[in-house]
C-alpha cells in the first residue's frame, strides 16, 4: 500500500521493500521504488490520474513487488510519468536505460505472463498479449484541460467528455502479415458540451523496433461539436516479427499538451505473422 499525504502527514501502511540482493527481479523492482521515491513517493492512483500513466493501480504496486518480473509495457508505464514527467529526463534516454535494465532482469527472473495492457470494464489498463486476446472493449475516454509535460494538470473542462463508438476497422485481434501496411480506423463520439477544435491523438511510446508497428507519431482529430461522431485513422505497417502490437493514442492540443491525465486513451491490437 502506498503511502497516501494527508493534512502533511503521511499514513497508512508502507509497501514492503524488496531486497536488492535477492535476485535480479527483486533487485528491479528495488531500483523501481527508488525511482517513485526520486519522484516524491506519488501514490499509484496519482500516477495515473495526474501524470498519465497507462497501467491499472495494481498492475503499477505488482511492479514494484518484486514478485514477478512485470511486462516492458506495464514497466514503462511505471517509469515514463515518474522519470520523464515528474523528474524531466529524457524521454528516449530513458527508455532506452531501463529496457537494458528490464532486459538483463528477465534473463533470469520469472516474467509475468502479461506483456500489455488488460481492459477495463471502463477505460483501458493493461493487457495480456503472449497470447492472441480478442477484445470486446467499450471505452469511455474522460476528457480534462490540458497539461504541460512535468507540470500539475488543470482543472477539468466541464462538460468536456469523449466516447469510442466502435472499431471501424481491425478490430482487436485481428491478424495482419508482417510489415503489412493497413489503416486502422475508430469512430469517436464528442460525449460532451465543449466543441473540440484542433485536436489531435498522439501516440505513445515505444515508436520504434522490430516488435513494433510503425505509424505517425500525430494524427488530427476532425473537429467535432458536441453529440456528434467523427471517425479517425491511422496508417499502419504492422511490426517485422511475428507477435501481437499494441499501441496507445492520446488527445492533445497542437503544442502535445495532453487532455487526457486521468484516462489511458485508446489503442488499437493486432498479432502480426
Amino acid at each position: 500500500m502506498t503511502i497516501e499525504q494527508v493534512d502533511g502527514r503521511k499514513r497508512g501502511r508502507r509497501a514492503c521493500r524488496p531486497d536488492p540482493d535477492a535476485g535480479p527481479v527483486a533487485g528491479f523492482a528495488h531500483a523501481l521504488l527508488a525511482l517513485k521515491e526520486e519522484a516524491g513517493d506519488p501514490s499509484y492512483d496519482r500516477m495515473r490520474s495526474e501524470f498519465g500513466a497507462v497501467a491499472s493501480k495494481s498492475a503499477l504496486a505488482a511492479a514494484a513487488r518484486g514478485l514477478q518480473l512485470p511486462s516492458w509495457e506495464t514497466t514503462w508505464e511505471f517509469v515514463r510519468p515518474l522519470a520523464v514527467t515528474v523528474l524531466g529526463r529524457d524521454e528516449e534516454q530513458t527508455r532506452l536505460e531501463w529496457r537494458a535494465r528490464w532486459s538483463a532482469a528477465r534473463q533470469d527472473g520469472p516474467a509475468e505472463p502479461e506483456s500489455g495492457p488488460r481492459p477495463g470494464r471502463h477505460g483501458w489498463v493493461l493487457v495480456a498479449v503472449l497470447v492472441v486476446v480478442v477484445v470486446a472493449a467499450a471505452v469511455v475516454v474522460a476528457v480534462s484541460a490540458p497539461r504541460t509535460r512535468g507540470g500539475e494538470p488543470s482543472l477539468p473542462i466541464e462538460g468536456d467528455a469523449s466516447s469510442l463508438v466502435a472499431d471501424v476497422t481491425y478490430p482487436d485481434g485481428s491478424r495482419v502479415a508482417l510489415n503489412e501496411r493497413f489503416v486502422k480506423t475508430w469512430r469517436l463520439r464528442n460525449a460532451g458540451t465543449v466543441p473540440w477544435h484542433g485536436r489531435f491523438l498522439q501516440r505513445l511510446p515505444p515508436l520504434d523496433g522490430l516488435d513494433v508497428c510503425h505509424t505517425d507519431a500525430r494524427v488530427p482529430l476532425p473537429d467535432t461539436e458536441p453529440g456528434a461522431e467523427v471517425t479517425v485513422s491511422v496508417p499502419v505497417q504492422a511490426r517485422g516479427t511475428p507477435g501481437p502490437c499494441q499501441v496507445y493514442w492520446k488527445m492533445v492540443d497542437s503544442g502535445g499538451r495532453l487532455y487526457l491525465p486521468q484516462s489511458n486513451g485508446i489503442y488499437f491490437l493486432v498479432h502480426a505473422g
